[in-house]
């Protein structure tokens, strides 16, 4: 009997706890990386939501685009500031 004495069961679970270990310090690597990196991105804000659009704000951006035009943005906006 020549090598270590490991048997058969070397040959199967070496690959397999090398594998393991890749993936191990892998996900080491990645928590490590998101941690650091928001740390660096200042405090933790929470998702905030967009602040509300007024309807003269939506009636402005229409007129932007040109999907009304003046004679309408104004007969709207005045209908709005009543």
């Amino acid at each position: 009997m020549m090598g270590w004495g490991g048997g058969w069961y070397a040959m199967i679970f070496g690959p397999l706890f090398m594998i393991l270990l890749l993936a191990v310090l892998v996900a080491v690597v990645v928590l490590l990386v998101r941690w650091l990196g928001g740390l660096t991105q200042g405090s933790y804000q929470p998702h905030q939501s967009p602040p509300a659009r007024t309807p003269l704000d939506i009636l402005k951006e229409r007129f932007a685009r040109g999907e009304i035009d003046k004679v309408e943005f104004e007969d709207r906006r005045r209908v709005l500031g009543e």
